[in-house]
């Protein structure tokens, strides 16, 4: 293992490892982090709604209900919504253990479903307060706390026990997905690129 880089702060278990072996999915890490690192991990989740508000800025309500990327019926009012629903899900059912219902309804379990009645700044004040219930939620928990998944959900995880940082890890992966997907749906209703 001569010559090869070895950063200063990697456990010593991983120094010893060939350079193939020594990158480790994220997920794993978060097993042995705390403090400043642990905290990284939240400050990359904060980081990935501004980006999808911004892909909504200067749209007006018929756009934001369009859905622009065929075969899909994925819109940005819904993927605002579904974001509120991801939230409510992971940090109040998931890692608090709470009963609550979907955020837009029983029968709207994923969020992605259209009211004409419901607009933009509703759906955004919606996951706000999602957003600020699980900063309660976390707020004096360590990344190792965990919650439980339902047995659906645990199938699809292979384990109902997850601990806050995998929940946090997710939640990135999922704000970034739908990034993605938002970027997509922007750029087919108005050309706008990199907004």
């Amino acid at each position: 293992m001569r010559g090869a880089w070895v950063h200063p702060r990697w456990p010593l278990s991983w120094r010893r490892r060939s350079p193939s072996r020594r990158r480790r999915p994220l997920l794993d890490y978060c097993h042995e982090v705390g403090g400043a690192e642990g905290r990284a991990v939240e400050v990359g989740r904060r980081h990935r709604l501004p980006p999808q508000q911004a892909r909504c800025s200067g749209l007006k309500d018929d756009q934001l209900r369009l859905a622009a990327v065929s075969p899909s019926s994925m819109t940005l009012l819904g993927l605002v919504q579904h974001l509120a629903e991801v939230e409510r899900n992971w940090f109040q059912r998931v890692f608090a253990g709470q009963d609550v219902p979907p955020v837009f309804g029983e029968n709207n379990v994923d969020g992605y479903a259209l009211r004409p009645d419901r607009g933009f700044d509703e759906a955004t004040a919606v996951w706000q307060a999602e957003v600020a219930r699980r900063r309660e939620l976390i707020a004096d928990a360590s990344l190792d706390d965990s919650g439980r998944l339902s047995e659906q959900e645990a199938g699809f995880v292979g384990d109902p026990g997850v601990s806050l940082c995998w929940i946090m890890v997710h939640m990135i992966e999922e704000y970034a997905r739908h990034n993605g997907h938002a970027d997509l749906i922007r750029e087919q209703i108005d050309g706008v690129t990199g907004a």
